[in-house]
């Protein structure tokens, strides 16, 4: 797809804009020979003066600004004059107070210009960070070659990463990463499955998806409280706190995919702790309720992995830079104790979440609705903003490992577990929870 493809493709609404001309020498910074009928060339071949356009556009029903790159223009290189498109377009979505979408398909830094190109990549991460600041969100949508400096900066520094099936993605190109690389690394789906890629988009579907991420990351006005999820089970209070450890461990208890599909209209993956990880037993994203954005992390019952507390703080300090409320469900055994989570930084991945819900500057409403286990579903906890269902409990430790510490044996788990008052109408009445909920809600 050349540049105006990619940008037909998503909208039908583009104003292109142009940042003011900037003479440079006919053969570039470096006067390197044949550069200047290079550029004719590929100027003549795609029709554009440069590896990159940009301007405003509608996509769905929110206006954004668009920037698509030509890859037929020496491979969708940077150069100077590419670092003065991008930044002019950082600036217009600044100004304009927009979201920044780029369609991506570059091979990196243009070798003609040298050094010239490659500090190009400092201006894109300083317009970047501009923006951020400025709490305006950015999408990447990465098409086939994404590479080198572009993917290490627009690419892989959005905020949401999308990416077309089959599209070469990686910091190193084909012609310069090692001979004997798994190339399966280097794909849109090897990138996924390492949580570097929130979703793998057919190109049929991006304008739709495009069009959803614009509107739950768009905000107007304060953030109010995420509503509090009705509970999906008709479950009693228990009696003792091991009839609550037993409603709380039954399979046939409602998970977080259930209360997930039950609470949002539409719902969109924010994948992967970008650092290499993932957590399939922890549900990251942003989805619609009643016409309103509202981010998530959801615990899915499974001892929670460091990737999945950092997906997690990933995407509340994200809610809390755009003025998104964050709804957490709680429902684990703990965090992961195996000597793998320690290698993989467990505690300070824990500690990056109770960091992100103390200081996220917009409203966390959290449910528990299994087990909470000790710190591993503490993090999640709203303080102060915390409820509870019948079928769930919460407890410093769980009641077998309680009993160990405390050196008794196996037949005073269930005593134990009626010490620790774990029940909701415990944790109701100890303060720690704010209500037990049923079908209609909090009470």
């Amino acid at each position: 797809m050349s540049a105006r493809e990619a940008v037909a493709a998503v909208t039908g609404s583009f104003t292109e804009h142009r940042p003011a001309a900037r003479p440079a020498p006919p053969d570039g910074p470096l006067g390197w020979s044949g550069y200047a009928e290079s550029r004719a060339r590929a100027s003549a071949r795609t029709g554009e003066e440069e590896s990159v356009l940009y301007g405003t556009a509608v996509v769905g029903d929110r206006e954004c600004v668009l920037v698509s790159f030509e890859f037929g223009f020496l491979g969708g290189s940077l150069g100077g004059h590419t670092g003065d498109r991008l930044e002019a377009a950082y600036a217009l979505a600044r100004e304009r107070r927009l979201p920044l979408v780029s369609l991506i398909a570059t091979g990196g830094s243009r070798m003609q210009e040298g050094m010239i190109a490659l500090i190009q990549l400092q201006r894109v991460a300083r317009a970047s960070a501009l923006l951020r600041a400025a709490g305006l969100p950015q999408i990447a949508v990465v098409r086939d070659p994404t590479t080198g400096g572009g993917w290490a900066t627009l690419g892989a520094g959005a905020d949401v990463v999308l990416a077309l099936p089959g599209a070469q993605i990686g910091f190193a190109g084909s012609r310069v990463r090692p001979p004997d690389a798994d190339p399966y690394a280097y794909t849109a789906e090897g990138q996924w499955a390492a949580g570097q890629v929130d979703a793998v988009v057919p190109p049929d579907e991006l304008p739709r998806t495009l069009g959803r991420w614009l509107s739950v990351l768009t905000v107007t006005g304060p953030a109010a409280a995420a509503p509090v999820p009705e509970a999906l089970s008709d479950a009693e209070l228990p009696a003792t706190g091991w009839d609550a450890v037993e409603q709380a461990r039954s399979p046939a208890r409602p998970r977080a995919g259930a209360y997930l599909d039950a609470y949002f209209a539409y719902r969109l993956p924010l994948h992967g702790d970008r650092c290499g990880g993932t957590d399939p037993g922890m549900l990251c994203g942003m989805g619609m309720r009643d016409g309103r954005p509202v981010a998530y992390a959801a615990q899915c019952g499974t001892a929670t992995r460091p990737a999945g507390y950092r997906t997690a703080a990933r995407v509340i300090r994200l809610a809390g830079r755009l003025g998104i409320p964050v709804l957490t469900l709680v429902d684990t055994p703990g965090a992961a104790n195996d000597a793998e989570a320690e290698r993989e930084g467990a505690g300070a991945a824990i500690a990056e979440v109770f960091a992100a819900v103390a200081a996220a500057g917009v409203p966390v409403t959290t449910l528990v609705i299994g087990e909470g286990g000790s710190g591993g579903a503490l993090a999640l906890a709203a303080p102060g903003n915390t409820h509870v269902t019948a079928d769930s409990y919460f407890s410093v430790i769980a009641p077998e490992l309680a009993a160990a510490i405390l050196k008794r044996g196996p037949e005073e788990v269930r005593a134990t577990a009626g010490q620790l008052r774990l029940r909701p109408q415990d944790l109701v009445d100890l303060g720690v929870a704010r209500s037990v909920v049923g079908h209609a809600g909090p009470r």
